[in-house]
């Protein structure tokens, strides 16, 4: 936990999950500058609206000065950060309303602040939900990093809500201020992209913001054939399920499965839904937001498929791999199996050894390795 000083008094902030690496912070200079440049401004009786705050550090800050705030994200462990960070400094959950990517949060709002996202499929899709709830007079203020800038950031925000400045570079921060235009066209576009799951007669759709939304990624391409046809009706996890590509893999070679696909992105699970419900009609599954295996019951998966994340936000790194590892293992029963894919130089055979007494090579490219854990 660290202790971050904004214009609104200071917060102890912590990641979530939490990390021993003492460089990793939950805020940013994105973070101090939005904040800063919000200070600027009157005070406005509305709540007021915060989208992608990674671990809270911007709604923290403003319930922390006593304002409304509505908070709007995909990400699960944003929203576990968020809960966590306003409890460790007392302040109360009803300052916070929380949405996630699957409802629209509901204004009309006169003050907003963005942290432009990874993926501008993302930042399209919110920017045109968004339009439609805000004032008239409305500012918008969109932070990153300058080297995690999309250089077309600024042209979606002038393409769906108004013109908009770029500030001078601040502690390597940039800020896109936006001002509502009431009379700029609204656009409404589709942004779910489709391609076919190779192999089987299945289709991958995949809403805005879900990772490998435009082709099948290379890691999952090679995790696909190894999975097995006489599972029976054993209880199959998709753990990062993303589209949900392994889990209706491990479906169409095994009509009897129970299948449950896992991901802390509430676009990701929505996305695996839409996909086994198009696939299967009539078929049960379950599907689950959440942090990995974080809640599941002890020995409730025989098998667990997994192309786990290299990153969290921006940060590069292994952390999310070791944690669900760790999950998995006290989720499996016995006899259960880990099946997981990853780059070779990440030593993920190393990594598993420390949670699972057999570890096995079943798959290998020149880039990438399957290994069965047990």
């Amino acid at each position: 936990m660290a202790l971050c000083t904004t214009p609104y008094g200071s917060l102890q902030l912590t990641r979530y999950p939490t990390t021993g690496d003492p460089t990793l912070f939950a805020y940013d200079a994105a973070d101090m500058y939005l904040l800063q440049r919000l200070n600027e401004e009157p005070v406005t009786a509305d709540p007021i609206l915060v989208v992608n705050d990674s671990f809270g550090a911007l709604a923290c800050a403003l319930a922390l000065a006593g304002l409304q705030v509505h908070s709007w994200g995909d990400s699960w462990l944003a929203w576990r950060a968020l809960k966590d960070n306003l409890e460790a400094n007392g302040l109360s959950s009803d300052r916070v309303t929380f949405f996630n990517s699957g409802d629209t949060p509901t204004g009309p709002y006169h003050q907003v602040l963005l942290r432009v996202p990874k993926s501008l499929s993302l930042l399209q899709d919110q920017l045109q939900r968004l339009r439609p709830q805000l004032a008239g007079n409305a500012l918008l203020l969109a932070g990153s990093m300058i080297k995690h800038l999309p250089p077309t950031a600024g042209d979606l925000l002038a393409a769906h809500i108004g013109p908009y400045q770029a500030s001078l570079g601040w502690k390597k921060a940039r800020l896109l201020q936006c001002q509502h235009d009431p009379a700029l066209p609204a656009r409404h576009n589709d942004l779910t992209s489709r391609y076919p799951l190779e192999g089987t007669p299945l289709e991958l759709g995949n809403r805005p913001g879900v990772f490998s939304r435009e082709k099948l990624d290379i890691g999952t391409r090679v995790l696909l054939p190894c999975i097995a046809t006489d599972l029976g009706s054993a209880r199959v996890v998709d753990l990062g399920c993303g589209n949900g590509a392994l889990g209706l893999m491990a479906g169409q070679r095994n009509p009897s499965a129970q299948l449950t696909f896992i991901d802390e992105s509430w676009a990701a699970v929505a996305s695996a839904r839409d996909n086994f419900a198009r696939a299967f009609p009539g078929r049960h599954a379950n599907f689950v937001v959440s942090d990995g295996l974080s809640e599941a019951a002890a020995g409730c998966a025989d098998l667990i498929l997994c192309n786990p994340p290299f990153h969290q936000q921006q940060v590069v790194g292994d952390q999310i791999a070791r944690q669900l590892f760790r999950q998995s293992r006290r989720a499996l029963a016995p006899g259960g199996k880990l099946l997981v894919v990853g780059n070779r130089h990440l030593g993920y055979h190393h990594t598993l050894k420390r949670d699972f007494t057999r570890v096995e090579q079943v798959a290998a490219t020149p880039k990438f390795v399957v290994l069965a854990a047990s």
